[in-house]
């Protein structure tokens, strides 16, 4: 029984040593590794089927449709009777509202239909959903120094990352599972000393193109662990 207690010692001391002596650019590459194993992000052409619950509110079921290489994104939103559509195809940008594909500029003002609104879900979905790889784009500055933090009683290896001006002003934090650099949790700060912002709960994985994305993202507050609601990632409806 000794024996037993102090080989197990000896392992999660040297986890700890092992976490302690990555960088934050090889932890980066470690987590790139278990989640897109084959490299396909770069090339990623697939379809994403998304349910978002959120409290009070009906669902919202998005279908989305992404070419990274030939810079194509197309999002079908609906909740309840209402369905709008956006579609990027390089520099062109079409927009349609409950099948109309010629909505009026009133139809426009009333529920907030614009390209630049299309441009914001594409960097939202690729964002979120290509993470971690996401975190080699320019314009991402990796902190070189890793962290150790116990999150919902378990440890993990922390990877800040915050970005230059014209990128962005939040400072993010990804956890990663200390043995297989699995991300499981991500939390954003506007202003990290006010600590606003939320963090997001990764459970469960859906395998697409041969990459490893989180099924279910649970989002929260962050000074109050206030549930704000969850994704849920499908093969389809």
């Amino acid at each position: 029984m000794k024996a037993t207690i102090l080989y197990l010692s000896i392992f999660l001391y040297s986890i700890a040593c092992f976490g302690q002596s990555l960088t934050g650019n090889q932890l980066l590459e470690k987590a790139i590794s278990y989640h897109d194993p084959s490299h396909r992000w770069e090339t990623f052409k697939d379809s994403l089927f998304i349910t978002m619950e959120t409290p009070n509110s009906a669902n919202r079921n998005s279908t989305i449709h992404l070419d990274l290489v030939n810079e194509y994104f197309y999002i079908k939103a609906t909740r309840d009777t209402v369905s709008t559509e956006y579609t990027l195809n390089k520099s062109a940008c079409s927009i349609a509202f409950n099948g109309n594909k010629n909505p009026s500029d009133e139809v426009k003002k009333t529920h907030k239909l614009s390209c630049e609104r299309a441009k914001m879900f594409k960097n939202y979905y690729t964002y979120l959903y290509g993470l971690p790889m996401k975190l080699k784009d320019p314009g991402t500055i990796i902190d070189p120094k890793i962290q150790r933090k116990k999150f919902n009683q378990k440890d993990y290896l922390v990877l800040k990352a915050t970005y230059e001006k014209a990128i962005g002003k939040d400072t993010w934090y990804f956890y990663f599972d200390p043995q297989s650099y699995a991300m499981e949790v991500y939390q954003f700060f506007h202003d990290e000393v006010k600590n606003d912002g939320e963090y997001i709960l990764l459970t469960k994985e859906e395998i697409i193109h041969d990459i490893k994305m989180p099924k279910i993202r649970a989002w929260y507050m962050n000074k109050d662990d206030k549930y704000l609601g969850k994704d849920i990632l499908k093969r389809s409806f």
